[in-house]
């Protein structure tokens, strides 16, 4: 384990060696300020790990702990392997076969990260678990999440992938078919305990499948977010939807984004230890 501290954060390295994803995984552990035997903080996975220290997350987080604008958080991220492969569905692969080591990953998770985390740090509870991600990462958390709603409390998707679709837009794709977290989520029951944070912007892409003027990166996460309200979730209470205008789908982007999810997620005003 290295550990590497600037100021309130200390930034712990660890290495898991999967044998579910058959690799070394690398994790970082962003341990909140005054870590005692009787905090209880909150348990963030993200997804795509490898990304944090360009995103500024270890800065980010002790800038709002002297702001005092969120509770501790234990932030771990989890560097990425095949993207491709490991991020996606869990119980369907897209219809160029990607994603289909995503359930090995969601079992990773459960199996071995978490293990990994209670043997590493024995001492701390956690009062709760979200898990959050970029991209296919967004896409994957979400997948996670919405899977294990016993297990997460808040989900975070940062211009996520909600076009993964089980056919090709020359193979007679359907929009209200074939999207496959779109139909999950429509098929499925209502999740009680879940809350969705979902971030896009207005230059995340340029394409309009359906050439209704909206890009396929906003009109996915709005027709999911209008499935999520169909299903039973408030619009207000239970999701937020951050679109950013003149947002790419870039780190510095979701940079810009991460400290809104975390204030929506655990500001000490909505959410005091």
């Amino acid at each position: 384990m290295r550990t590497e501290k600037k100021g309130a954060v200390r930034l712990e390295t660890g290495v898991i060696e999967s044998e579910l994803l058959h690799r070394r995984v690398r994790v970082d552990y962003f341990l909140p300020p005054s870590l005692r035997k009787s905090s209880s903080p909150t348990l963030l996975l993200i997804n795509d790990g490898q990304d944090m220290e360009q995103l500024g997350l270890q800065a980010m987080l002790e800038q709002l702990y002297q702001d005092k604008a969120v509770s501790p958080l234990f932030c771990v991220g989890i560097h990425a392997g095949d993207r491709m492969m490991e991020y996606g569905t869990a119980h369907a692969a897209d219809y160029q076969g990607r994603g289909n080591k995503a359930g090995l990953y969601a079992k990773f998770i459960f199996k071995e990260l978490l293990a990994a985390i209670h043997q590493a740090y024995p001492h701390i509870t956690f009062r709760e678990k979200a898990i959050a991600g970029f991209s296919m990462g967004g896409l994957s958390a979400l997948d996670i999440a919405w899977n294990h709603s016993t297990q997460f409390s808040r989900v975070g998707v940062f211009s996520g992938s909600l076009w993964w679709r089980v056919r090709g837009l020359e193979e007679g794709y359907e929009e209200d078919r074939d999207r496959i977290m779109h139909a999950q989520v429509r098929f499925e029951k209502h999740k009680p305990k879940l809350k969705f944070f979902f971030e896009a912007g207005t230059l995340d892409e340029t394409m309009d499948r359906n050439k209704n003027g909206i890009i396929d990166a906003i009109d996915d996460t709005i027709t999911l977010i209008d499935e999520l309200v169909k299903k039973g979730y408030h619009p207000k209470k239970d999701i937020r939807y951050l679109e950013l205008e003149g947002g790419r789908h870039d780190i510095a982007t979701w940079a810009k984004a991460m400290p809104e999810f975390l204030k929506w997620g655990w500001g000490k005003m909505k959410r005091p230890l």
